[in-house]
């Protein structure tokens, strides 16, 4: 089966309105269709450090790989930032330098989702938005026993809390998720710093009516308006 769908996309960093740095890192690469987004861990030392390095790790991916193959090559780059993350926290004096990580994977009228940690991709199918990942935090266990929303979740006092993250831990898990693609789908790949403020009802609203050329302010403007407290970075990508 031939690709025969194309894509565009938008993508934003903003550092917040609290902090002082962007811990948050960003990267499209449409060559591969291949989009990620990374959130250094907040409270932690050089979490900015974490999420470039993730991002430039994966950047070096080669181009003309066949889907398999990249997304092999995409959780071996990964895997490699976690060691390379650990070892830099060693070289520091054994302090927790860590990041998220998640991924948006598109081939052959399929995609696939890898991620570890609490941010999130959404797909807006017909209107109808739907969050694809799930978040490795401490309420997370909550949601999944249907005990509270996701959006419940976000206003937790231990919404922050993640369980996994690029860097820490001896092993590094990453989670994945596929299915088909459909003409008209609209991917949101983003860091906490937006979906403390943005609920499902908000992010349908706002996916559903925005043009590419101005979704992503908008985004950013919920996020800044709610309190911008986090580094705010989201990726769009809408499937032709």
């Amino acid at each position: 089966m031939t690709n025969d769908k194309t894509y565009r996309f938008a993508a934003q960093t903003h550092v917040g309105l609290k902090r002082k740095v962007n811990e948050d890192a960003i990267l499209a690469l449409p060559d591969h269709d291949i989009w990620l987004v990374s959130d250094g861990m907040g409270g932690h030392q050089a979490g900015d450090f974490a999420s470039a390095l993730i991002v430039d790790t994966v950047a070096s991916l080669p181009l003309g790989l066949d889907p398999a193959a990249k997304m092999h090559g995409l959780r071996d780059r990964i895997q490699n930032a976690h060691h390379a993350i650990q070892a830099e926290a060693a070289a520091r004096g054994g302090g927790t330098i860590g990041a998220t990580v998640v991924a948006l994977i598109l081939a052959n009228g399929h995609f696939v989702c890898l991620w570890a940690g609490d941010s999130r991709i959404y797909r807006l199918r017909n209107g109808t938005i739907e969050m694809l990942t799930s978040d490795h935090s401490a309420v997370a266990d909550f949601v999944l026993a249907g005990k509270m929303t996701w959006d419940e979740a976000d206003q937790h006092p231990h919404a922050n809390a993640i369980t996994r993250a690029v860097g820490v831990g001896d092993e590094l898990e990453l989670d994945k998720v596929r299915g088909m693609v459909e003409s008209g789908d609209r991917f949101l790949i983003c860091s906490d710093g937006l979906t403390k403020y943005a609920t499902f009802p908000i992010l349908q609203e706002v996916l559903s009516t925005a043009p590419l050329e101005t979704v992503g302010h908008r985004l950013l403007q919920i996020a800044l308006e709610g309190g911008g407290a986090d580094n705010i970075s989201h990726i769009i990508v809408d499937v032709i």
